[in-house]
């Protein structure tokens, strides 16, 4: 075979295939007009980005700033997150108003939305500023709140959390999802944007903790690698569809620590300063002050054959 031949592709019928397929999926989806454009993944990956530097402007801003300088690039920074902000809402809001049939001006609602947004900003500051400070203190490996900030993916997840969940709360769910996806891509923390979480959380190293949509985390809770804070079981409607938006996730009291490996399932209640052992498997609620490790666990699973 020459060089010629072996660099020749078939664009053409490629091209012509994909077509075909594009045009199928939209007949399959009773669309006759272009598909809608959707939040943008990179935008808001850089949202982000630009909100960590407007917070944390002598952290996560230019590296050139000085005292003087510092309002003007917050607010310069500012304008332009929230002027994207806006465009991605919309985005999410026109989509969702397609999806119903309806014909839809979204920039009122979008714009409200970002206001409503950005009046909460500082309220994130603080609970960001607290998350950092307890990492700091509930790690001996920190040598300071900074190294915490720039490093740490328990608080990178978080930050993004914390952005997240006030746009869920404020009525645009799939830009809060997309936001939680690209921190859960970047650190494999994945944390639904609708799960609520009080200040001063620490995830510890990260990697593998699942939190889902409808946990409620109190104040001062610490979590290791791989927890799951999950769901015991699906309820179905009668038609064998899924129940959206049942209480299915755990609760989880205040000054709680659950460490490597523990799946908590079920809408059951970890009481405030209990201690969760690790690889522990629990689908019961447990009193304040519990101590609960493996070999308890299996002692009340068979007890009396409980379990057999």
């Amino acid at each position: 075979m020459s060089l010629s031949e072996t660099k020749h592709w078939g664009l053409d019928a490629l091209v012509a295939e994909l077509r075909n397929l594009r045009n199928k999926s939209l007949e399959n989806r009773q669309r006759q007009e272009q598909p809608p454009k959707l939040p943008s993944s990179k935008v808001l990956s850089n949202i982000v980005d630009n909100l960590g530097a407007a917070l944390f402007p002598n952290r996560l801003g230019l590296p050139d700033l000085n005292a003087e300088g510092i309002d003007y690039f917050v607010g310069q920074t500012l304008d332009g997150v929230l002027r994207q902000l806006d465009k991605q809402i919309g985005l999410e809001l026109k989509f969702i108003a397609e999806q119903q049939g309806r014909v839809a001006d979204t920039r009122v609602e979008a714009a409200q939305i970002t206001r409503d947004f950005a009046r909460r900003l500082p309220a994130i500051r603080i609970l960001i500023e607290s998350d950092i400070q307890a990492a700091f203190e509930g790690d001996p490996a920190a040598s300071s709140p900074d190294e915490v900030l720039i490093c740490y993916p328990g608080i990178i997840a978080i930050f993004h959390h914390r952005i997240a969940h006030q746009l869920y709360l404020l009525g645009a769910p799939l830009v809060a999802r997309v936001i939680a996806e690209i921190a859960h891509s970047v650190t494999g923390i994945d944390i639904h944007p609708g799960a609520q979480i009080a200040d001063s959380f620490f995830i510890d190293h990260g990697t593998g903790v699942v939190i889902g949509q409808t946990a409620v985390i109190g104040s001062r809770v610490r979590l290791y690698q791989a927890v799951t804070l999950g769901a015991k079981r699906f309820a179905k409607d009668e038609n064998g569809m899924l129940v959206k938006g049942n209480a299915r996730h755990p609760i989880v009291e205040d000054d709680v620590v659950i460490y490597a490996g523990a799946t908590i399932l079920g809408r059951i209640t970890i009481g405030c300063g209990s201690t969760i052992g690790g690889n522990v498997w629990l689908t019961h609620s447990v009193p304040p002050g519990s101590h609960i490790s493996q070999a308890q666990v299996r002692n009340e699973m068979f007890e009396s054959g409980g379990g057999i």
